[in-house]
């Protein structure tokens, strides 16, 4: 039974591996160039794991970042769940979130997996809403990480370099609807007839129930760009237009807009779409890429360090993936420590 009580944003925190990759790094073995791939992208450079590190090793980073973050708020209350959202999993099973949890030394709290792609952010944000909302517990710790580039053919241009590695997480406490840091309406939509727009083929029980092996090729991320970006775009549009609606707010009152870095040409056309200016929209795409469900709260965490994004601005964010899935929701920014 819902208690009517709100999920608060009160610490955050993000993550990247150390290991930087230019554009000019990836010319140089694929058919490309750096601007080559600024054109289409946006992308000037973004981070890969090394050899051995893995999501959950993201994933606990920005976790203990977003922990450090919330007891710096003076909100120093035991987390009673972990949500994790991503795509590339350690492993098929289990689900990661409980050795995430295990190794923040949450002890034998719920912890559980979130599959959206690059929508995992928004989902895990209504998980972890619900959660405190039912009153199962009064604190959730929602990160998002993806190591992309363990699914990405390093030999595609058309993927490669656009997709990177990363992690960003939010601690949520239960409080009202009315005080900052309150997560708004959530808008959510899927749309099953066209994932084979993003998709990675193989691995899955589909494939492996029948006898025929799958192709290499098949195990590898891949996303027909042109239907992607036009769906990309009509989805988060008009989910940004709901959730403001939702809200009360109008478009033009919205101070910050964040975006799913998906791809510099998809912001461009749904910020102008929206009639949001350059100087209310928040991007980092040009320095991490595209995160996946990462993106999100890697970008709040950076821009709230930067100063970019302060408390009382009014925040639109939405994202896309694939599913399909999109989503947007509203949020108040609150004043937060980053660490």
């Amino acid at each position: 039974m819902s208690t009517g009580r709100a999920a608060v944003v009160t610490g955050i925190g993000s993550y990247v591996p150390p290991h930087v990759v230019t554009n000019d790094d990836l010319a140089a073995r694929l058919d490309t160039s750096d601007a080559w791939i600024r054109s289409r992208t946006g992308i000037a450079e973004r981070n890969f794991i090394s050899p051995g590190t893995s999501t959950g090793d993201l994933a606990v980073e920005a976790g203990l970042r977003a922990l450090k973050s919330a007891c710096d708020q003076q909100d120093g209350a035991e987390v009673g769940a972990v949500v994790l959202a991503t795509t590339t999993p350690d492993q098929p099973c289990p689900a990661t979130a409980p050795q995430v949890a295990a190794r923040l030394g949450l002890g034998q709290v719920p912890a559980f997996d979130v599959a959206a792609v690059c929508s995992g952010f928004l989902y895990g944000l209504a998980s972890a809403a619900g959660l405190i909302a039912a009153g199962i517990t009064d604190r959730v710790l929602l990160i998002a990480a993806d190591a992309f580039t363990t699914i990405i053919n390093p030999e595609d241009r058309t993927t490669a370099v656009i997709f990177a590695d990363g992690a960003g997480a939010v601690v949520l406490r239960a409080g009202s609807a009315a005080e900052p840091g309150a997560i708004g309406p959530l808008v959510l939509g899927s749309d099953g007839e066209l994932s084979h727009l993003i998709e990675v083929p193989a691995g899955g029980s589909r494939q492996r129930s029948t006898d025929r092996p799958a192709a290499p090729e098949d195990h590898y991320f891949r996303m027909l760009g042109r239907d992607t970006y036009r769906h990309a775009v009509e989805h988060m549009t008009a989910a940004s237009t709901e959730a403001a609606e939702r809200a009360g707010w109008r478009l033009d009152e919205v101070d910050r807009f964040v975006a799913h870095q998906a791809n510099a040409r998809i912001l461009e056309a749904v910020s102008d779409r929206l009639g949001i200016p350059a100087e209310r929209q928040l991007s980092n795409i040009a320095r991490v890429g595209n995160t996946g469900a990462a993106s999100i709260p890697l970008l709040l965490a950076e821009a709230t360090a930067e100063g970019r994004l302060a408390a009382g601005h009014r925040v639109l964010l939405t994202a896309f993936g694939g599913g399909l899935s999109w989503g947007a929701a509203s949020v108040i920014w609150p004043e937060l420590q980053t660490i």
